[in-house]
């Protein structure tokens, strides 16, 4: 019977480049508009859905991984990598790109991971 063998995870340089790509589309983007509020109604969802996104893919990760902080770069990268990619596409036109959203991105992603983090230890995965 064949052995499985962990799944590794290997950083590519061409996903940090489209990351500081986006990243420049989006900080070139205009200054924050009068009714932005830091605390409008799409905060919440800009947080809940990137810390869904970060703590659902770091709990898949560590099924399928045994490294310790693997699966958490993992589910980071792809919640801030899709939060990056919307507002840049709101930047290129498709909507209104807002610095105040991707601030709510990275708080949604950092919750999504410590909760990732407390059920790991919980759980007492080795």
């Amino acid at each position: 019977m064949a052995q499985t063998q962990p799944m590794r995870v290997r950083s590519g340089g061409n996903v940090g480049v489209a990351g500081a790509i986006l990243l420049a589309v989006v900080l070139a983007a205009p200054a924050a508009r009068a009714e932005d509020e830091w605390l409008g109604a799409d905060k919440v969802s800009h947080a809940v859905v990137s810390g869904s996104i970060a703590g659902g893919v770091t709990c898949l990760a560590l099924t399928q991984t045994r490294g310790r902080f693997a699966p958490y770069l993992v589910g980071g990268g792809v919640a801030l990598g899709l939060g990056l990619g919307k507002e840049g596409y709101d930047a290129l036109g498709g909507g209104t790109a807002s610095m105040r959203d991707l601030t709510w991105d990275v708080v949604g992603a950092a919750v999504g991971l410590g909760l990732a983090l407390v059920l790991d230890l919980a759980l007492g995965r080795d």
